[in-house]
C-alpha cells in the first residue's frame, strides 16, 4: 500500500493513531499544535497592537485643529502600494536632488491615490508560489521511475519542469543567462520589500510622525522580522535555533540599515549599492582557505568547490561560514554548529541590502511624477543593465551563487526581478487587467500571513483537507492524496486553497498583518 499524503504530518492526530504512538510521537504531536497556538496568539497579539494604534491616532486628531483633506485620500496598512498626493509630494521633497511634480494639485491628488495594483500582485504572486512550495512539482518530478503516476504522466517532461521548482547545488546560472525560477523566489520577496519602503517612509511623514517615531518603528520593525525567522527556523526543534539565513532574520538584518539611506539621493543610493557589492567580495577575497581544509566534514561536494580565482566562493568554505562558525557558537545551542547543509550564510544580509536598494529605487521611480509609460521604460532599462552587469561579473569576478549571494548574483537575480516588476506593471496598472490581479492581491495585501501559515502549518492543513474531503475528492480523482499518485500536487494546493480563503475572508474584513 502507497503511504498516502497526511498520515504523517506532525499534528494531525486521530484516536486510533494515539493508541498505538510511541510517546515522543506524541509529544512531537502536541509540540506542534502547540507552535500553531503561538503563532495564532502572536497574530492577535499585533493584530490587537494595530487596532490600539489606531484608535490612539483617533484620539490625538481630537486635540489638532482640522486641516484640509485632499480628495480621494485614503488610509492603507504599512505595506500597501498606496499614497497619498502630499505622501508623494512630502518625500519627494524631502529626499535631496528631488523635486515635487510640477502640476495642478488636483490631477495629481487623482493620480496619486490610484493604488498601485502591480505591488501587491507582485507581492501575491512570490507568496502563491512560497505557501504552496511551488505546488508540489518538485517533489512529483522526484518520484521513483515505479511510482504508478509515471504511468499516467510522461516522467521525462515533469522531472524537466520540476529543475524549475528547486535549487541548483550551487551555481545559480545555466547556459550562461538562464536561471531557476525558485531561486528567484527570495530575491523578489526582499526587492519588494526595498520597493515598499518610499510608500511607507512618505505616508508616516504625511501622517506628522517625527523622526525618531519614524526610526524606532524601522528598529523594531527590523527585530521583529529577525526573530519571527529564528522562530521559524526552531518551529520543528526542542530548543531554540539561533540561525538566521531564513528569508524573514535577512530583511530584519538589513532593514534598518537600509532604511538609514532612504533620505540619500538617488545617485548616492546607486553608489551605495556599489560599495556594498565591491567590498563584500573584496571581503571574500582576502580569505585564504587551509591547504588541508576537510570539505567532506562541512557537506562540501567537488560540484561546489572552486578551484584558483573563485575558490573563495567554495560552499562552507569561505569566510562568511567562518564567520558563523564563531557568531552562532557563541549563542545558546543544544549542539555545535559545524556547518549549514545547504551552504548559506548569515552575511548573505549585507549584499541582501543591495538587492533592496534596487527595490528602493524602483520604489522612487514610481511614487515620483514621471509619467506612467516613461516609468514602464524606465524599469525595463534597469533590468536590463543591472542583467548586464550581472553577467559581466560572473564572468570576470566572482561565480553567480544565490546560496552566499555573490555580488554577481545580486546584480543577475536584480535584472530578474526588475524586469518581473515591470511586466507586472504594464498587466496591471497601464494596461486595462486589474481585475485579473484580484486573487493574487488578496494573498499580497496579507503576505506575512500566507508566508507564516506555508512554513507553520501547510503539511497540518493538507492533512485536514484529506481527513474531512478526501473521499469527495477520490472520487473525482482517483490518487489524489496517494503519495505515488497525485498527492504530491494535491496535498500543498489543497493548503494552498484554504490560505486563500482565510486571506479572502481577511481581505473582506480589512484585517492586514503588520509588522
Amino acid at each position: 500500500m502507497s503511504r498516502r499524503v497526511g498520515q504523517g504530518v506532525p499534528g494531525s492526530l486521530r484516536l486510533s493513531e494515539l493508541r498505538v504512538r510511541s510517546p515522543h510521537r506524541m509529544l512531537e504531536s502536541v509540540g506542534t499544535v502547540l507552535r500553531c497556538g503561538v503563532a495564532i496568539v502572536i497574530i492577535r497579539i499585533l493584530d490587537h497592537r494595530s487596532v490600539l494604534q489606531t484608535r490612539w491616532a483617533k484620539l490625538k486628531k481630537l486635540h489638532r485643529p482640522p486641516v484640509p483633506v485632499l480628495p480621494l485620500q485614503r488610509k492603507f496598512p504599512l505595506m500597501s502600494s498606496t499614497v497619498k498626493n502630499a505622501s508623494s509630494e512630502s518625500l519627494m521633497s524631502r529626499l535631496p536632488g528631488s523635486q515635487p511634480p510640477k502640476t495642478s494639485a488636483a490631477p495629481v491628488a487623482a493620480a496619486s491615490s490610484r493604488r498601485l495594483v502591480s505591488l501587491d500582485a507582485y507581492r501575491g504572486f512570490i507568496m502563491l508560489l512560497l505557501a504552496a512550495n511551488g505546488f508540489g512539482i518538485a517533489r512529483l518530478a522526484s518520484l521513483p521511475e515505479s511510482a504508478p503516476i509515471w504511468n499516467v504522466l510522461d516522467r521525462s517532461i515533469w522531472t524537466n519542469i520540476g529543475w524549475y521548482f528547486h535549487h541548483p547545488e550551487w551555481i545559480s546560472q545555466f547556459h550562461r543567462y538562464g536561471v531557476s525560477p525558485w531561486d528567484l523566489i527570495q530575491p523578489a520577496f526582499m526587492f519588494m520589500v526595498g520597493v515598499a519602503m518610499p510608500f511607507s517612509f512618505a505616508r508616516r511623514e504625511s501622517s506628522g510622525q517625527s523622526d525618531f517615531s519614524r526610526h524606532m518603528h524601522a528598529l523594531i520593525r527590523a527585530v521583529v522580522l529577525i526573530l519571527l525567522g529564528v522562530f521559524l527556523q526552531s518551529a520543528s526543534r526542542d530548543a531554540t535555533n539561533w540561525t538566521f539565513v531564513n528569508v524573514l532574520s535577512q530583511i530584519g538584518l538589513g532593514y534598518f540599515f537600509v532604511y538609514l539611506m532612504l533620505p540619500l539621493r538617488w545617485g548616492w543610493q546607486v553608489v551605495a549599492i556599489g560599495l556594498i557589492l565591491i567590498g563584500y567580495g573584496l571581503f571574500f577575497k582576502v580569505y585564504d582557505l587551509p591547504a588541508n581544509y576537510d570539505f567532506k566534514a562541512v557537506a562540501a561536494t567537488p560540484e561546489t568547490v572552486f578551484q584558483g580565482a573563485w575558490k573563495p566562493w567554495s560552499k562552507n568554505a569561505n569566510i562568511a561560514h567562518q564567520v558563523d562558525l564563531r557568531l552562532l557558537n557563541a549563542l545558546p545551542r543544544d549542539e555545535e554548529f559545524l556547518r549549514n547543509q545547504g551552504g548559506y550564510v548569515t552575511l548573505n544580509f549585507i549584499p541582501s541590502m543591495a538587492t533592496m536598494l534596487l527595490g528602493v529605487l524602483c520604489g522612487r521611480l514610481l511614487i515620483g511624477p514621471t509619467s506612467p509609460w516613461r516609468k514602464f521604460g524606465i524599469l525595463l532599462l534597469m533590468a536590463a543593465v543591472t542583467y548586464g552587469l550581472g553577467i559581466a561579473a560572473g564572468e570576470t569576478i566572482c561565480p553567480i551563487v544565490k546560496r552566499i549571494w555573490t555580488p554577481s548574483w545580486t546584480l543577475f537575480s536584480g535584472g530578474y526581478v526588475i524586469a518581473m516588476l515591470a511586466l507586472f506593471y504594464l498587466l496591471f496598472d497601464l494596461l486595462p487587467l486589474r481585475k485579473l490581479a484580484f486573487p493574487l492581491v488578496v494573498i499580497g495585501v496579507n503576505s506575512l500571513l500566507m508566508y507564516m501559515m506555508g512554513q507553520l502549518i501547510r503539511g497540518w492543513t493538507a492533512g485536514r483537507v484529506e481527513a474531512h474531503f478526501g473521499g469527495l475528492i477520490e472520487r473525482v480523482l482517483p490518487g489524489a492524496f496517494d503519495s505515488q499518485m497525485w498527492g504530491a500536487l494535491v496535498a500543498p494546493i489543497s493548503a494552498m486553497i484554504v490560505f486563500w480563503l482565510i486571506a479572502y475572508w481577511l481581505y473582506r474584513q480589512r484585517i492586514f498583518l503588520r509588522v
